[in-house]
């Protein structure tokens, strides 16, 4: 790509999302000031998530935390049980966790540069960079998975990713225009959003075509170029949903470092590879409470994003006399709907309340 080219797609992706930036609620308007606090919980809410999903999960917290000092005061099991069904809850204990530090530390107010960003809690190399860009109009490569798209077909790079993500985040520095850097940033997440897609581009009505290598060759759908996917690994386990006889179900939350890091889920047993379709009735062995009458209701399966599960549900009726354990609570029937409870657990729910001809939490018999 020639120098001159360079220079000339920053004015021509701006003049297009001038005409075509979408409207989205965390977006300042024109001429508007970007509100940092909007700008970050957005831009982590979107990370691994899709536009569509992050919407009304912007509004609840919104509505529930306007400033990031209410956000910070608020207990951390709130913000789970808010978060709850949006995937990927390390962001949700980094948010607040974020909150805090920008409170205590900063006063409130978000630091307008890269690197202080950076060493905020949650916040990586791409989200200190659209922070920067779009909040503090900063000259600042802000790379996301739709920009790396873009930039992998304007060059028809054969390097794949994540090899490449350097070589990327340098043209987008090399390309970025004096003004407007907020606006260049979200028109080239716009552009990946809604034209330069993964398996559709609309190359006729692209504003960048003429300067896009993969347009030029017709193949645009060859890039940006992968590694080979690697088998992802199958793993078993079993779950026991115990109900009171006034509907409660216990539960226990889990530890605050790891996977689901600090939601509730029912007892269950580890998650393992290598254990046979049979496994799961020597599972029963691993059940709070031994002397109840356990029976299979079925089997959930759910997909996390390095591997896959499959979990043997089992129900029964807790004895009048058992109390939980010291590591368990007991859940309200009426509360349930409310429980920081992850999607997996979700499904769980309704295998297990299904077999126990019981209204889900929240949806109608």
């Amino acid at each position: 790509m020639t120098r001159k080219s360079k220079t000339e797609i920053g004015p021509a992706l701006l003049a297009w999302y001038d005409i075509s930036r979408r409207d989205l609620p965390w977006r300042a308007l024109p001429g508007e000031t970007p509100d940092p606090y909007s700008v970050w919980l957005s831009e982590i809410m979107l990370q691994q998530t899709t536009v569509a999903a992050v919407r009304s999960y912007y509004a609840k917290f919104l509505a529930l935390w306007p400033r990031v000092d209410h956000l910070a005061a608020a207990p951390l099991e709130e913000v789970l049980q808010a978060w709850a069904g949006l995937g990927y809850y390390s962001r949700a204990r980094n948010l607040h966790a974020c909150a805090q530090e920008i409170v205590a530390e900063n006063g409130g107010a978000f630091p307008a540069d890269e690197d202080n960003l950076r060493r905020l809690p949650g916040i990586g190399a791409y989200t200190a960079g659209a922070i920067a860009a779009i909040a503090f109009d900063r000259p600042t490569p802000a790379v996301d998975g739709n920009v790396e798209r873009v930039v992998a077909r304007l060059l028809a790079l054969e390097t794949p990713l994540p090899v490449a993500k350097k070589e990327i985040s340098d043209f987008v520095a090399a390309i970025l225009p004096k003004k407007r850097p907020g606006d260049f940033a979200q028109a080239m997440m716009d552009l990946g959003a809604t034209v330069c897609t993964p398996r559709s581009p609309r190359c006729l009505i692209c504003p960048l075509a003429r300067f896009c290598c993969a347009a030029s060759a017709g193949n645009p759908l060859e890039f940006p170029k992968k590694p080979p996917k690697k088998a992802r690994p199958f793993k078993r386990g079993a779950v026991f949903v115990l109900r009171r006889a006034d509907g409660a179900v216990l539960a226990r939350r889990r530890p605050a470092r790891g996977l689901l890091g600090g939601m509730t889920e029912f007892f269950g047993t580890d998650w393992r590879e290598g254990r046979g379709e049979d496994w799961a009735e020597a599972a029963l062995a691993s059940a709070p409470c031994t002397r109840a009458n356990w029976r299979l209701a079925g089997e959930i399966d759910h997909v996390f994003t390095h591997f896959a599960l499959k979990l043997s549900v089992f129900v029964a009726a807790a004895p009048a006399d058992f109390a939980a354990p010291e590591t368990g609570f007991w859940i309200a029937a009426q509360d349930l709907s409310a429980a920081a409870l992850p999607s997996v657990m979700r499904k769980v729910e309704t295998c297990a309340f299904k077999a126990m001809d019981l209204r889900v939490a929240g949806k109608p018999a």
